[in-house]
């Protein structure tokens, strides 16, 4: 079971979740194919992958979840009343491909910025979205 389904409280409930864009995968295909022979493809491969499959990012009714880590666990999590900000970064490419990272600025001095992940844009909405819905109610 993901973290951010353990994690949920009494009444809340996942909104959205952010995921790994299509490139991030075909980069680690890339390296696997054309590195393979060498060790350090093998070893790229695995390492953007185990990176993928252990990060979790979500926006629940409550909060923004992100957990990283395979082993060990490491977490962020910011009530949606303390997002203050959201800004995203989208390259060039970024734009053209639908990724680019995402930096939400808390109160105080929590800020935590994401990894590149599909549609950006989408879940900036998603995040306002929430925060109107807990406002109201």
């Amino acid at each position: 079971m993901s973290y951010i389904k353990e994690s949920l409280g009494d009444g809340e409930t996942i909104i959205t979740e952010a995921h790994f864009p299509w490139i991030y995968s075909a980069l680690a295909w890339a390296a696997l194919i054309f590195l393979g022979i060498f060790v350090i493809g093998i070893v790229i491969f695995i390492v953007m992958m185990v990176k993928k499959w252990t990060t979790e990012i979500g926006i629940t009714s409550h909060r923004f979840v992100e957990k990283r880590g395979l082993i060990g666990r490491r977490t962020n999590e910011i009530a949606l009343p303390n997002i203050e900000g959201v800004k995203v970064d989208q390259s060039a490419l970024g734009r053209i491909l639908d990724y680019g990272t995402v930096r939400i600025e808390g109160t105080g001095v929590d800020t935590v910025t994401t990894p590149n992940i599909a549609d950006p844009v989408g879940f900036v909405r998603a995040i306002q979205t929430a925060k109107e819905h807990a406002a109201k109610g």
